[in-house]
């Protein structure tokens, strides 16, 4: 099993502005962890810190233990929905082979493998009665799959979720929810470490197996209970009175 992310001190200006400071953070194998914060928090930015799509002025960030230009092919990235042009004409696994260029050889198309990866990916996603479906005729809970798949085309240890249920249903929210859990403790494959973003606190502490609750840095990380009884990571994170009535509805243990 792998041994998943590690962030160390992690710092990044943006504009010569500070957004993210002494950011530690780990992720397993077998986690769904949830990260929380208001929004100009850091989360996107974070996300692609440890993409490598944003500059670190100090800190490192390593997976499997090694640094990050030597294992970027190991994790997946789900951006935000309105990200991706879906008026472009192109099937769905078209775009999940999208997934592994990174992987396919310069002047050569793909080859067996790589639709063998792009048929795994639909498997996990539950998409492959709709491969050759136009991307624009999908609903927006489809897309998001679309996009996981996409992620997964290269069977990534570390799957990073940018807010996946924007825009969502609840019935939707749910389903994808289930998929994340399954992805992330192996229940079709081996187990991956896997982060959201989400703005759902209540969908966060009900499934996540750990919340991280962060502005510009990692106030606290714990599960739902531990972080049901810290009002004042709350409080600091999200900038409210101790007598708030959101911390007064969510020591209460009720859906957020």
């Amino acid at each position: 099993m792998s041994a998943g992310l590690r962030v160390r001190g992690v710092e990044v200006d943006l504009g010569g502005r500070p957004v993210l400071r002494g950011l530690d953070l780990d992720l397993r194998p077998g986690e769904l962890v949830g990260l929380i914060g208001p929004n100009g928090a850091g989360k996107t930015t974070l996300l692609r810190a440890i993409l490598g799509l944003t500059r670190v002025r100090a800190g490192e960030v390593l997976i499997d233990g090694h640094p990050l230009r030597r294992r970027r092919a190991e994790i997946g990235y789900v951006p935000q929905r309105h990200e991706f042009a879906w008026d472009f004409p192109i099937s769905v696994e078209q775009v999940v082979l999208t997934g592994r260029a990174g992987g396919l050889r310069p002047g050569r198309g793909p080859g067996v493998a790589d639709w063998r990866a792009v048929d795994r990916a639909l498997r996990l996603v539950a998409m492959t009665d709709l491969r050759r479906r136009p991307v624009g005729e999908l609903s927006g809970g489809q897309r998001q799959r679309v996009l996981v798949a996409r992620a997964l085309a290269l069977d990534p240890s570390v799957l990073l979720l940018d807010e996946p249920f924007t825009g969502l249903d609840l019935p939707t929210q749910e389903s994808l929810l289930t998929m994340f859990t399954g992805l992330a403790d192996g229940a079709n494959g081996e187990a991956r470490a896997v982060l959201m973003t989400t703005h759902d606190i209540g969908s966060a502490l009900f499934a996540c197996r750990r919340v991280v609750l962060l502005n510009r840095t990692v106030v606290a990380t714990g599960t739902a209970a531990e972080l049901r009884a810290r009002p004042d990571a709350w409080s600091e994170t999200f900038g409210v009175g101790v007598d708030s009535p959101f911390l007064r509805v969510l020591a209460a243990g009720v859906t957020v």
